[in-house]
């Protein structure tokens, strides 16, 4: 009977183990299974994490370059161009695997490199080193162009520097003058100084209203900008211009005016126009004259100035439309012009969509056009 009972409970003891072992194997299969998952799912997240990365990388302007902790290099779009480059890019290489080298050792640097081009390039590169949980250590290089950046700055001190010295000039003449006819006992030499420093006065005045004009064109958009018809900005520009013209004795000959309208501010646009036979003007001898018409071409109106002056040289026709910058300063000056007036019809023009564009040969001399877009109802109806 004891027997008997002990097989029974050896049978039952083989059945309970057998269905825990069954039971741990399927509880382990399932484990397998779940982690299984789990790391698919991690596989899948970091696929498409750094798929996310990638695309954001390429995103930027900047140029970015990543050295993992095992020598892998990651570059994104921006940088691509600098790997195994040659000439000038080769330096910023170079100079990304010296900041790289530095970040690998722990620390964290900046250098900046210019490329004397043509075109002139500046790019600042900075590195900073980047730590794992096990403490190996990668490198991160930044690739960034500053160019224009540093042409601004440029443009900035060039222009702080000139409205400066256009400023004193006039100031300083004032003030001599006026400490002259202060002490000056004879009424006639009183007189002809009086008579300069009104000129002075109005170089003075003329290169302020120039200066507030440039600015107000450079920092408002066009609101609103409504149909004006091309007939009457010239007409106005001519009508302003037309004593000095006169006093000068350059008369001013109105050509063919293409009937049409473009959409803009008419205030700068005569302004623009203005500038343009007020420098005509100025650099032409007496008894020539100054030609202005208009005429359409594809999609633009082409508003044309030309005199028959001294000419600009071919050295200068690159810079004549920078701030203060005169070919002839001493005839400028003489003239009482402010060397803004081209500025302004560069920057009216590109308000406006267009663009201005001279020709120009030395004693013979200069066409300056100012082209703006004209629309397709207009250009239709002119051609019709």
């Amino acid at each position: 009977m004891l027997i008997a009972w002990l097989c029974v409970l050896a049978s039952l003891g083989a059945a309970v183990w057998g269905w825990a072992l069954v039971r741990r194997q399927r509880d382990a299969l399932d484990a397998l299974h779940v982690n299984a998952e789990i790391e698919a799912g991690r596989n899948r997240d970091g696929a498409d994490l750094a798929t996310r990365l990638t695309a954001g990388l390429n995103a930027l302007e900047d140029g970015v370059v990543v050295y993992s902790v095992d020598g892998e290099v990651l570059r994104n779009r921006s940088a691509q161009r600098f790997a195994g480059a040659r000439h000038g890019d080769a330096l910023i290489e170079a100079g990304v695997a010296r900041l790289a080298a530095l970040a690998l050792r722990g620390t964290a640097g900046s250098e900046e490199l210019e490329l004397f081009g043509p075109p002139r390039m500046v790019f600042l590169l900075e590195s900073e080193p980047h730590s794992t949980v096990n403490g190996s250590v990668g490198a991160v290089v930044r690739i960034r162009d500053i160019s224009d950046a540093r042409r601004i700055d440029e443009i900035r001190r060039d222009f702080v520097a000139n409205v400066s010295h256009e400023l004193r000039t006039p100031v300083g003449a004032l003030g001599l003058l006026a400490e002259t006819i202060a002490d000056e006992p004879d009424a006639e030499v009183v007189q002809q100084f009086a008579e300069r420093m009104v000129r002075e006065a109005e170089r003075l005045a003329n290169t302020i209203d120039d200066l507030l004009d440039l600015s107000m064109i450079e920092t408002e958009e066009i609101a609103g900008p409504v149909p004006v018809a091309v007939t009457s900005v010239i007409e106005d520009a001519v009508l302003q211009m037309s004593n000095a013209a006169e006093v000068a004795q350059i008369p001013i000959n109105v050509g063919a005016i293409a009937d049409v309208k473009v959409l803009g501010d008419r205030r700068q646009l005569v302004s623009a126009v203005y500038n343009l036979l007020d420098n005509a003007v100025k650099y032409s001898e007496a008894e020539t004259c100054v030609d202005i018409c208009a005429e359409v071409h594809d999609q633009s109106v082409g508003i044309i100035v030309r005199d028959h002056g001294i000419g600009i040289p071919s050295r200068d026709l690159e810079r004549i439309f920078e701030r203060f910058y005169r070919v002839d300063r001493a005839r400028s000056r003489e003239s009482g012009g402010t060397g803004l007036g081209l500025s302004i019809v560069r920057h009216v023009a590109a308000a406006h969509g267009g663009s201005v564009t001279v020709t120009s040969h030395e004693g013979e001399g200069s066409t300056f056009t100012i082209a703006i877009p004209v629309s397709s109802e207009e250009v239709l109806e002119h051609h019709g």
